[in-house]
């Protein structure tokens, strides 16, 4: 898995298991593998390159991928343990609903591991009308039923919603992708545990600016695409001209005011005195945006949970693992009801391996 954020490739080795409909995990081992700054390069310019170059890169890319898998397995002792590769990939264009486009190439992640592959998760999905994403509400729903929202901090805020009558999961702002580009101003990767956030002030003329964008007043299902954050976002900062401190604690409000926000709209429906959200991604480890978050959903009673560290990093790794299960095994891997889709989708390409 590649989040919009560049922080890494994140690789997981993970035992699943079926019993009476209800699945079991273990995320055996884990890591996110820095990218060297020349793929972190490449994969920020590959939308602008023409269709040749844009194919040789999905080629390269997926051999990459393959390499990166196999020093994973021999640092970690997993050879012959592997029996199937999920890759989300590197998404590069997200247009629904036209079409969705991940960088990584199946066959050449299968040339280099020699094992089953299954890649391509989204294209079904946006094919029968959906918008191919948020994908991990299957593995939510599947993995944990206890819970009433599930709330991803990776580049882009992903809000699941377990409502009775039906689960519901959408976009709802740009996140880490805007505070990680701030914190490169000062010449850092990230404002760890927003300790730089927690020092600055809030604009309020550009807090309300952020909140008026059009994309908030949308109905679901929605998606969003990188470029809705590094081409609208991060430019309204820009003409801000904040202190690196003030914008990103205006940034943070920001992300705190619409979770809390699209939260709110999903009460109603859940019937429960007491909710829980499990807060995992990135962000899970921003102190002080949890700290935003939490003023402003426990006075709507909805506690804030973050799971052990491993389970907060590598939540989408894990759920790559099992759709990518799902499409061997020929069942669903994607919900209409999330995604608007004609019908629930069995999305994937496999490619069988050497």
């Amino acid at each position: 898995m590649s989040g919009s954020s560049l922080d890494g490739l994140d690789i997981a080795f993970i035992e699943l298991q079926a019993k009476t409909g209800q699945w079991d995990f273990d995320i055996v081992e884990a890591e996110c593998m820095p990218y060297p700054d020349q793929w972190i390069s490449k994969l920020q310019n590959a939308i602008n390159l023409n269709a040749k170059d844009y194919l040789l890169l999905h080629a390269e890319y997926g051999h990459y991928l393959g390499q990166q898998v196999n020093a994973f397995m021999d640092k970690y002792g997993l050879a012959y343990k592997v029996a199937l590769i999920s890759s989300h990939g590197h998404t590069s264009f997200h247009m629904p609903p036209f079409m969705t486009a991940q960088l990584g190439e199946g066959a050449a992640i299968a040339a280099e591991t020699g094992l089953p592959v299954i890649t391509d998760l989204r294209s079904l999905d946006v094919a029968l009308g959906g918008q191919g994403a948020p994908i991990v509400p299957m593995g939510e729903k599947l993995l944990w039923k206890d819970y009433s929202f599930f709330l991803n901090l990776g580049g882009i805020a992903n809000l699941s919603v377990n409502r009775p009558d039906q689960y519901l999961a959408y976009d709802i702002c740009p996140a880490n992708r805007i505070l990680n580009l701030v914190a490169a101003k000062k010449g850092l990767p990230f404002d760890d545990g927003g300790k730089l956030a927690a020092t600055g002030k809030i604009d309020t003329t550009l807090l309300n600016t952020l909140n008026a964008l059009e994309y908030y007043g949308k109905a679901y299902p929605k998606s969003l695409a990188n470029d809705f954050g590094t081409d609208i976002v991060f430019p309204l900062l820009e003409e801000g001209k904040l202190s690196e401190q003030d914008a990103l604690a205006t940034y943070t409000e920001h992300i705190a005011i619409q979770v809390s926000a699209e939260v709110e709209k999903h009460l109603p429906g859940l019937g429960l005195p007491n909710t829980r959200i499990l807060v995992t991604g990135g962000g899970a480890f921003n102190q002080f945006l949890v700290e935003r978050l939490k003023s402003h959903l426990e006075p709507m009673r909805v506690e804030v949970e973050l799971p052990d560290p491993k389970l907060a990093n590598f939540k989408e790794a894990l759920i790559m693992a099992l759709l990518g299960v799902l499409r061997w095994r020929d069942e669903p891997s994607t919900m209409a009801t999330v995604t608007g889709a004609s019908k629930d989708g069995i999305g994937g390409a496999i490619w069988q391996g050497t």
